[in-house]
């Protein structure tokens, strides 16, 4: 009873601390620029460690320290995916977006191209990302709960109140405290999870005399598993695995470039510069992080049975880093451990609701800028309205993703991020990409690779095993999101990438070769100008 007073404790201060600072920030909201990018007042520090607080999900760190502590080398190639991902957001998309757009990504896109179509098509798609990446902080919250307050996972009623709970959480501080709330949210949970997993991997390493070497020995022979240190575990045992791989590889080195709440960061910062900076700055502290998950990863499997009956399995991982935490403290029943245990839920607690806060904030504001000002009223709501249609906005996208999360809370939200991940490459970048660099590129073209490559996407993946026909697991599960005893997959890949991204590409090229739009070219050459220059930048984007 003392520890889950210890660990609620603990969570109502981290709750507490998140709220003021949201209810702080909110004083200085005054219209939608303050509301959408935060007055462009942040710098390329501040925005770096918002971007890092962004991007650092429960995902980062429940779901890849648990992927490497369940299936070892094959595990740390997510933490590789989403670190090289960023050279795809800095080359290509950070300064140029920054000066050719304004609130949303649509902006960027609309600039050149006729508002209806294209806004809609990109406000579509930033929801249909957002929500795919809530479930998995959803479910990861689901998880954190149940084991701190001793709740059983088959507690259905149970978990969905906390998952309803995190919900009401996220529409609050977006409806709050705007941009300016949820970036100083994000930095305030960076700092948190960076000290917090330095303190972890500071101990395990003692455990082991800080000898790395040690670790990953103890490692491989606790985990039971042949090959535990080698390629192959997960990936590379037959050659649909193999391909699978290399789907999940493609899918996460070019989605980061997709992710809306990812893009809007850019539009926080005063210039291009400070845009390059923050995504220098992000880079550096998502690789020191991910660092840290390859210790927490191997730590777990070290010092934690991970075998198909243990806790760490039956959590699809998603506990490895909790559950290491007590033991590194004293041990199960230990006040260090308990304390420890506690923490770092705390800090894998306000990790969720500061990318929840970020993702709700996003696709919110795009339903409110792209589709009520944009296309509903023809540009001439304002700003108090679309304040008012975004906090409205956020509330309905919330009890979705609440709804959503329940059947999904037993699957491994790592995975749960890369399909997110593989919607964003599939669907945003190519028609980001091309909007930038092809002066032909029209607004046929850029429908069809949005709603091609989103299609597609989702699609492949209905028809994936991820939804039906995997199988069950050592203890009876279903290890796809629908029972057993129903399969309908006939699409062998887990995550779509390697097939829908290139789709994404062929449709917008397609679209675009079969019509001719003239005033597009015509503005190409003020957006090229615009984008490398940053003139007009801080204009409104709308004709």
């Amino acid at each position: 009873m003392n520890d889950q007073v210890l660990t609620a404790a603990l969570f109502l201060a981290v709750v507490a601390l998140t709220l003021f600072v949201t209810i702080r920030a909110s004083r200085n909201t005054s219209g939608t620029n303050d509301f959408y990018a935060g007055g462009r007042s942040f710098s390329g520090f501040q925005n770096g460690l918002a971007i890092g607080g962004d991007y650092m999900s429960a995902a980062s760190f429940l779901g890849i320290s648990g992927a490497i502590a369940l299936s070892g080398y094959d595990g740390f190639l997510y933490s590789i995916g989403f670190l090289v991902a960023w050279l795809v957001a800095l080359l290509l998309v950070a300064e140029m977006l920054r000066n050719s757009g304004r609130f949303t990504m649509a902006d960027q896109l609309a600039y050149r191209m006729r508002q209806r179509e294209v806004r809609t098509a990109a406000a579509t798609s930033t929801v249909v990302v957002s929500i795919f990446y809530l479930l998995a902080q959803m479910v990861g919250a689901g998880s954190l709960v149940a084991l701190l307050l001793d709740v059983d996972k088959e507690n259905t009623l149970a978990i969905s109140a906390v998952i309803a709970a995190v919900g009401a959480l996220m529409i609050l501080y977006v409806t709050v405290g705007g941009m300016k709330g949820t970036t100083w949210v994000q930095i305030v949970k960076a700092v948190l999870l960076m000290l917090g997993s330095a303190l972890i991997v500071v101990l395990v390493l003692a455990k082991f005399d800080f000898n790395l070497s040690e670790l990953l020995g103890a490692a491989a022979s606790t985990s039971g598993k042949e090959g535990f240190l080698e390629p192959g575990l997960k990936y590379g045992i037959d050659a649909t695995s193999k391909i699978d791989f290399l789907s999940l590889g493609i899918a996460l080195v070019l989605g980061t470039a997709g992710l809306p709440h990812i893009l809007v960061r850019f539009y926080t910062v005063p210039t291009s510069r400070d845009a390059r900076k923050s995504v220098l700055w992000a880079i550096g502290l998502i690789g020191v992080f991910y660092l840290f998950t390859l210790v927490l990863g191997f730590g777990a499997a070290a010092l934690l049975n991970t075998g198909p009956d243990s806790e760490v399995a039956a959590s699809g991982g998603n506990l490895a880093s909790p559950l290491l935490a007590e033991a590194v403290g004293g041990g199960a029943g230990s006040t260090g451990g308990a304390i420890l245990l506690a923490l770092i839920s705390a800090v894998a607690f306000a990790t969720i609701l500061a990318v929840v806060a970020g993702l709700t904030l996003t696709s919110s504001t795009s339903v409110a800028h792209d589709i009520y000002n944009s296309v509903i009223r023809k540009g001439k709501a304002t700003e108090a309205e679309e304040i008012r249609v975004t906090r409205y906005a956020a509330a309905g996208l919330g009890i979705i993703a609440i709804l959503l999360a329940i059947p999904a809370r037993n699957l491994n939200i790592a995975f749960l991020v890369a399909l997110a991940f593989a919607v964003a490459a599939s669907a945003n970048l190519p028609a980001i990409v091309y909007n930038m660099f092809w002066r032909r590129f029209n607004t046929r073209g850029a429908t069809w690779s949005i709603y091609g490559g989103l299609i597609s996407c989702i699609g492949l993946v209905i028809f994936s095993p991820v939804v039906s026909g995997k199988g069950v697991d050592d203890n009876g599960k279903s290890l796809s999101l629908l029972p057993a005893d129903i399969d309908f997959s006939w699409f062998p890949l887990e995550n779509p990438g390697l097939i829908s991204i290139p789709l994404g590409f062929f449709f917008g090229w397609l679209g675009t070769v079969t019509s001719k739009e003239p005033e597009a070219e015509e503005r190409f050459t003020e957006l090229e100008v615009r984008a490398l220059t940053g003139a007009g930048a801080e204009q409104a984007v709308q004709h």
